[in-house]
């Protein structure tokens, strides 16, 4: 998405960033609860081949083909409800307040040093778990809960920019529609390849203090000045991250299920969109700092894999399969600026 001003810039990751993951939360929360729905009980030998076409995996019993009937629609209803209510939302608190325009294009290829074009290859992965996981609970198909699932990431995601086209303020971003489809691509590649997500990606973030007062202002001005927008919004604080489970590579090992290894990436030095230069309404320079070296930082730390955890509690399973999609606190080693460094925790 192109930043052509601080105001901007605020508005659009708070409101757009908070509103699709307390969609993702919606969907996820909804499979979840229904998890434990009892459901008739059909022979073995009167199933077709591909069995998990009618199988609720949470409960290992074969549905009717009714029962799969009623939840395709439940979950197509909670689909174009929640996205729907979403968009409008959207719609409202944002787009509403600019001037609309032809449809058009911008390059913001080049901003944020790629850590945006991360974000949004994680959040069209995110989505794209989380909408499969529903169809799973439908009972359809094995290849039809892979594609619709996946799919939905690239759809919810580009959505969005296609609305971003139609703004005086935006255009649409082919960068951003890349991620998307790279983001949704990752989850459909092993889901086929393997039935499984062996390698989830996922987020850490945590709140910076710039000490500095003149670097503290930018920043309350780029990113805002709460907590929870500066988890949201601050790119220096954000790591993206490429979780590998190491059981699932290595079955025949003594490794425990949960384990796994990460690599990260993120930037820091980041006070402006392409440079370390602010401008007011004007146009006059009102931040200068060429002087901060923007870099980019990558990672390496072990991980947990939280849904290789059991358990028979539902609320403690939707705890752990919303806490998947985030990367556990641990000691990590940092590579930036040409050189290693032992970081004693990273959020």
């Amino acid at each position: 998405m192109a930043i052509f001003s601080v105001k901007r810039t605020e508005r659009s990751c708070f409101f757009k960033k908070w509103a699709l993951c307390f969609f993702l939360i919606f969907l996820t929360s909804i499979h979840l609860l229904a998890q434990d729905t009892t459901v008739a009980v059909l022979p073995k030998d009167t199933l077709p081949a591909e069995s998990v076409s009618i199988i609720d995996t949470s409960v290992q019993k074969p549905l009717t083909p009714q029962e799969v009937k009623k939840r395709v629609k439940i979950v197509t209803a909670v689909n174009i409800v929640g996205y729907t209510a979403i968009l409008a939302y959207l719609n409202q608190a944002w787009y509403a307040n600019y001037p609309r325009s032809p449809f058009h294009f911008f390059n913001d290829n080049a901003e944020w040093l790629q850590v945006d074009k991360v974000g949004h290859m994680y959040s069209a992965y995110i989505e794209s778990r989380a909408s499969a996981e529903l169809w799973r609970w439908a009972g359809v198909s094995r290849n039809t809960r892979i594609w619709l699932g996946g799919l939905s990431g690239v759809a919810y995601q580009s959505i969005i920019e296609i609305l971003d086209g139609f703004s005086a303020e935006w255009g649409f971003s082919w960068g951003d529609f890349a991620a998307n489809i790279v983001g949704s691509g990752i989850f459909i590649g092993q889901e086929f390849a393997w039935d499984d997500q062996r390698i989830k990606i996922k987020f850490s973030t945590h709140r910076i203090n710039y000490v500095n007062p003149q670097l503290e202002k930018r920043a309350d001005e780029l990113f805002g000045s709460s907590t929870a927008q500066r988890y949201l919004k601050d790119y220096n604080a954000q790591t993206y991250w490429a979780s590998v489970n190491l059981k699932s590579f290595f079955p025949k090992s003594k490794l425990p299920p949960w384990l796994a290894v990460a690599f990260g990436y993120g930037a820091d030095g980041m006070f402006g969109a392409t440079e370390n230069v602010g401008h007011d309404a004007e146009g006059n320079i009102n931040f200068y700092r060429p002087d901060i070296k923007r870099y980019r930082q990558w990672y390496f730390a072990p991980d947990v894999d939280f849904t290789k955890i059991k358990t028979n509690s539902k609320t403690i399973r939707f705890l752990l399969t919303v806490l998947s999609a985030f990367k556990f606190p641990t000691p990590a080693l940092e590579f930036s600026n040409g050189k290693f460094k032992v970081v004693a925790i990273h959020f």
